[in-house]
């Protein structure tokens, strides 16, 4: 479903992402760990095409993303660790410029904003504008508007920051149904609990280079990460 192989990102002198690999299948949740300025926002954002990157190849559910990025964004959706939302316009104005973007049609649309807004108690709210939202608020949004179009691949950065709790167990039951669908999901965290409870693969990332890759119980089995391990807990 997402395939990256070699990926190389360099900002002057520094190497954020150092010859990376990765391939998340239809059906996973794929967790990438590490801590702060680990290189995994850079990763994500080379992922969904909003970073050029320097050296490698991406590909969204076998098209490549250089060759073909408006294919690969129409089978992704992306939630960055902060919402950049037009805030000039209302929830329900935003969500509905999201499904014309996505050409979803009107009867589905309707559906799914308000399926989605009662899940996440956000009904009676999506007339005000974005600008009177609180952060957990806009977050909350933006989830409602990665799911519209029903992408395959779903591409997360920190989600569940300022989630209140009721709302990270529901996009976690989100995320689970969306992968028992077909779809795939890859996210970052730096929480290694949160990995642990709900990821079928996970990779960890420091200084920019894939440390190990694999189910939870064969990266936590890895006894030479216990230094890694004990410096996530500690971020």
């Amino acid at each position: 479903m997402l395939k990256i192989e070699h990926l190389t990102k360099t900002y002057g002198d520094k190497k954020a992402v150092d010859d990376l690999s990765l391939h998340i299948l239809p059906g996973e949740i794929f967790g990438f760990i590490g801590h702060n300025g680990a290189g995994k926002s850079t990763t994500i954002k080379s992922a969904v095409g909003i970073l050029q990157f320097d050296a490698g190849e991406i590909t969204i559910n076998g098209t490549s993303l250089r060759a073909d990025p408006l294919r690969c964004k129409r089978d992704l959706a992306y939630i960055p660790d902060n919402p950049d939302l037009y805030e000039f316009m209302s929830g329900i104005k935003y969500l509905n410029f999201i499904a014309d973007v996505f050409c979803v049609p009107s009867d589905v649309r309707q559906e799914r904003i308000r399926r989605y807004a009662e899940i996440f108690e956000l009904s009676g709210d999506l007339a005000q504008p974005i600008s009177a939202y609180s952060h957990g608020m806009k977050q909350k949004l933006a989830v409602i508007a990665a799911w519209l179009h029903d992408p395959k691949m779903i591409v997360m950065d920190e989600p569940f920051v300022g989630l209140d709790p009721k709302a990270s167990h529901l996009l976690k039951e989100m995320m689970r149904e969306h992968c028992d669908r077909g779809g795939a999901i890859f996210f970052s965290t730096h929480v290694l609990e949160v990995a642990e409870k709900l990821c079928d693969k996970v990779a960890i990332i420091r200084h920019g280079q894939l440390v190990r890759a694999g189910t939870m119980e064969e990266v936590k089995g890895d006894e030479s990460l216990e230094a890694v391990f004990l410096e996530l807990e500690a971020d």
